[in-house]
């Protein structure tokens, strides 16, 4: 994964060049990434790709994308660190002893809290974060997460969601014409017809 972090951002001076280590930090935890500075975004905007950074805590399972990390938990914190990137491999296609690529991308959805849309019930995954160089101790691909903050801020989301049983225009459950890659089939979208209620 790749950080856009914008050269002319004058609110935010980071003096980071392309490589180093950058510190995301969201209302929950954090993650650190390395910058590509690039004028191919507004300014004041960081793009980071979510589609990346899979993660394993032991070495067997899928070896070409998948990072393998340490899970740390203490209370309702939870981090996890890099053990080591893609790496080549001896099985039954030769291809896999070829790999010379490492970085896989670093994991970063756990680091961004539920805020389910109050109209359709999708994830935002649009939020506001603070970028900064990286700390002292920070390594590539450290991911921390406060789940405590986690479930506070769901909440806060939730409360302002509105029930689609009694809201809803068409007895549907979210609108049938929002884009989805994979859309279920028309009838899923109805919602159960309401509980008969008992006379007397």
């Amino acid at each position: 994964m790749r950080s856009r972090i914008p050269t002319r951002c004058g609110f935010i001076p980071l003096g980071v060049e392309t490589g180093d280590l950058v510190r995301v930090e969201t209302e929950i935890g954090h993650f650190v990434v390395k910058a590509w500075v690039t004028e191919g975004i507004r300014p004041g905007v960081v793009a980071c790709s979510h589609h990346m950074g899979r993660w394993k805590l032991g070495d067997d399972g899928e070896r070409q994308m998948m990072a393998t990390v340490g899970l740390q938990h203490q209370e309702s914190e939870w981090g996890l660190r890099w053990k080591h990137g893609a790496r080549p491999y001896e099985s039954a296609d030769p291809d896999t002893a070829r790999i010379w690529w490492t970085d896989v991308g670093v994991h970063q959805n756990l680091t961004f809290s539920v805020h389910p849309d109050p109209i359709s019930g999708m994830h935002c995954w649009h939020q506001a974060v603070r970028v900064k160089k990286a700390e002292r101790g920070d390594r590539y691909g450290d991911i921390s997460v406060d789940t405590a903050k986690s479930r506070r801020v769901y909440e806060e989301w939730l409360a302002k969601t509105r029930p689609a049983d009694r809201y809803s225009p068409d007895g549907t459950r979210r609108p049938f014409w929002l884009i989805r890659p994979l859309k279920p089939a028309r009838e899923v979208y109805k919602l159960p017809d309401p509980e008969p209620v008992a006379a007397g």
